[in-house]
């Protein structure tokens, strides 16, 4: 697929109602011809930390250090993101882009390799089928925007949908200071 969002950020539009995505930014990690896959970046849980489901991975968590809701697909499961700080050999980690990648959770941190210095944990997943998530771009339910390398690891998950859309030279900019309901306005 030529015009693959990996690496790239979906921001929900102010006309994108759905529940599960209303004003997230989420991150692609994976888009080919048969869909796509991402992290709600924005979403953190309340009161769930990395240590209670996780206790060897707490230590590395970034702040803040509580288990993210990755989106509405198997919440049961869970994504580890972590960002790499050498190049050595993968073993429990899987390059995706830049200095990101995943984790096998079920191992000791200090036997992944390369070393990682930082991990966000998601519960669950945003998924699109085939052709889905095009379809939800051609409506106008998304912006396509360039990931900044402190996006993953905000410690302010609740300001972080404002925040790219104001880094915005664009139309998008505009969109920062949309209220939250349109028709009070």
């Amino acid at each position: 697929m030529s015009d693959s969002l990996r690496g790239r950020l979906l921001v929900a539009t102010p006309d994108l109602e759905d529940p599960n995505f209303f004003r997230t930014v989420v991150l692609v990690l994976e888009h080919h011809d048969e869909g796509a896959l991402g992290v709600v970046l924005n979403r953190p849980s309340t009161g769930t930390e990395v240590g209670q489901p996780l206790p060897a991975w707490a230590a590395l968590a970034a702040a803040p250090a509580v288990v993210f809701v990755g989106g509405p697909v198997q919440p049961e499961a869970a994504i580890g993101l972590a960002r790499r700080v050498d190049t050595q050999e993968p073993d429990g980690f899987a390059p995706l882009f830049a200095d990101l990648g995943t984790v096998d959770l079920e191992r000791d941190p200090e036997s992944v390799t390369p070393r990682v210095d930082r991990v966000r944990i998601f519960a669950g997943y945003s998924g699109w089928g085939q052709g889905q998530l095009e379809r939800e771009l051609d409506a106008g339910g998304w912006f396509q925007l360039a990931v900044e390398p402190s996006d993953p690891w905000t410690a302010t998950p609740e300001t972080l949908w404002r925040a790219v859309l104001r880094r915005q030279r664009g139309k998008e900019r505009m969109f920062a200071d949309f209220p939250l309901d349109a028709h009070l306005n």
